[in-house]
């Protein structure tokens, strides 16, 4: 549990240090005086649809595994995807839920290339929307920020994001590629570690050849006969991302501040860019940096420090606690998440 420990502590003590920071940048007189008129109900209401969220992103995943012919109940899918936002908030692009929900739907007897394929799926499908969306959320920050830095920023967010997304595309669509390359660093291994362990790698690399073809099987079978659920997974994906990004502004009302509700969706997506780079565990201190400068064009400064504190309450720490809390009532070994954060 010391590298659980670790990345636990190195995320929150950033994440902590950082929301001080904006802070001790933007409080001022009338900082405390809007502390006096928050509206608590708005603020239960963001943390509401925020978990609610949660719930059609379990929809998505019941819906996708469906489509491949496996049977995922519906409490099994919010537990798998709640319990992974809490690696996923304390390893850098949020890398650590992918293994959890694949190691998760493993376990509930579906073999590990479908359930790569719907966690890889799920993964591609939030890339193309918010690719899709990003040339018009900058176009629309664009004039306003006036920022050459911010815009560099942003735009290799989202050249690293196109990478990504063109490297599964070409995994996919090459799959003896794929399984070339990955022959190839699993015989360099072997030869690196000696003739003793050459049966070690030589089931690693029939492994390998199982699951590679078990995931591409699923892949074109999504593209083929699981086209509806695949397309369903397309709406649940618009509609996770849509109910996830209302919540900011129900925040802003609680905190009494009514900004147009498109320059807040087109904030939120060119932030999921900035925190989408692979930097510190969670983001953490990129999200809250990030969220400062975005925020800041339609916050005033002296309510930034509230705004931000109240977002990342409820995007990370909500999560850890949420997250936290199902992970460990659902793996009976605790050693299994520190197995998973190696």
């Amino acid at each position: 549990m010391n590298k659980f420990t670790k990345w636990l502590a190195v995320s929150s003590i950033i994440s902590i240090v950082t929301i001080i920071g904006v802070f001790v940048y933007t409080i001022d007189p009338k900082t405390m005086e809007s502390l006096h008129n928050i509206r608590p109900l708005y603020l239960v209401a963001a943390a509401g649809i925020h978990l609610l969220g949660f719930a059609m992103w379990g929809i998505r995943t019941k819906v996708m595994a469906g489509a491949l012919g496996y049977h995922l109940e519906i409490k099994k899918a919010f537990e798998i995807v709640i319990s992974s936002s809490f690696l996923a908030a304390m390893t850098p692009s949020s890398v650590g839920g992918e293994p959890l929900r694949i190691h998760l739907l493993q376990s509930d007897r579906m073999p590990v290339g479908s359930a790569t394929a719907v966690v890889l799926g799920e993964r591609v499908l939030d890339a193309i929307i918010i690719l899709t969306a990003a040339p018009f959320a900058l176009s629309l920050f664009g004039e306003v920020l006036g920022d050459g830095k911010l815009d560099s920023l942003l735009m290799f967010g989202q050249l690293f994001l196109f990478f990504i997304l063109a490297i599964l595309l070409y995994a996919i669509w090459k799959p003896h590629y794929t399984r070339r390359f990955l022959q190839w660093i699993i015989n360099k291994c072997s030869r690196l570690f000696g003739d003793d362990k050459k049966h070690i790698f030589c089931n690693i690399s029939e492994k390998v050849d199982t699951e590679l073809e078990e995931f591409h099987y699923s892949i074109f079978f999504f593209l083929k006969e699981g086209r509806l659920g695949l397309i369903t997974g397309i709406f649940c994906t618009f509609a996770f991302w849509f109910i996830e990004f209302s919540m900011l502004p129900v925040l802003l009302m609680g905190l009494n501040q009514y900004p147009s509700a498109i320059i807040v969706y087109a904030a939120q997506v060119l932030l999921m860019i900035v925190i989408i780079i692979p930097t510190t565990p969670g983001s953490s201190g990129v999200a809250e940096i990030g969220a400062t400068t975005l925020f800041s064009v339609f916050v005033p400064t002296y309510m930034l420090g509230i705004i931000v504190v109240a977002w990342r309450a409820l995007t990370f720490y909500l999560n850890l606690l949420v997250g936290g809390f199902v992970s460990f009532k659902i793996l009976k070994d605790t050693v299994e998440v520190d197995e998973l954060l190696k």
